[in-house]
Parts: C-alpha cells; structure tokens; sequence
C-alpha cells in the first residue's frame, strides 16, 4: 500500500511519526551500521511494506514481523507473506526476524 492509498485527515500534510525497527537473526545484516536498534521518523501513513523497501529485505528471508510484540504476520514461518499493508501509527516498535535457529523454519521437524 503506498502513501497515496491511505486515508488521512485534510490537515495532515507533513505530518511525521517517529517509530523503532529492530533487526533479529538473519536479518542483521540489512540495518545498516545504525545497530540492529534504528529510530526513524517516516511521513504519516507509512506502512510495513514501506520499511521492508526501505532496508531493502527480500520477503523470503522475512519469518516474523512484530509490531509491539503482536505478530502481524499471516501464519507460524511463512516466510515471504508479510502483511505489508500494516500503517504505522506513532511509537511503533517493529521487529523483523529471519528464521530461529533449530526451528520448523530452518528445516527442524515440528514435533
């Protein structure tokens, strides 16, 4: 969903918020050398999908994403189908993780 398709008030031209992205297992690699821990200010309206763009992710390496703790994220390790459509408001935290290790999704049987 792009900035364009999301509903906001007349009077929200400009408007910010401020969110945090956190970077687990195998996803490290992709928030730069800010730390696994990047602060950011996005324009209102900013979704998921716009923060997977930005640290450039591909969806199959994604396994979990979190948004304050709840997973948003379809189904237990489908990697690649990320909710993407997810708008950030204000205070977000937002955790991306690769597979765990020693789970179904590197391959470990589901007992």
């Amino acid at each position: 969903m792009s900035r364009s398709d999301v509903m906001l008030g007349h009077n929200a031209e400009g408007a910010r918020v401020r969110i945090e992205a956190r970077f687990f297992n195998s996803l490290a690699k992709y928030c730069g050398q800010d730390g696994l821990c990047r602060s950011l200010d996005l324009p209102a309206g900013a979704s998921v999908g716009d923060l997977i763009s930005l640290f450039k992710m591909p969806l199959g390496e994604i396994f979990l994403v979190l948004k304050n703790g709840r997973d948003i994220t379809p189904g237990l390790y489908q990697g690649g189908n990320v909710n993407q459509d997810v708008v950030l408001d204000d205070g977000d935290v937002i955790a991306f993780s690769g597979p765990v290790p020693y789970s179904y999704g590197y391959g470990a049987p589901v007992v």
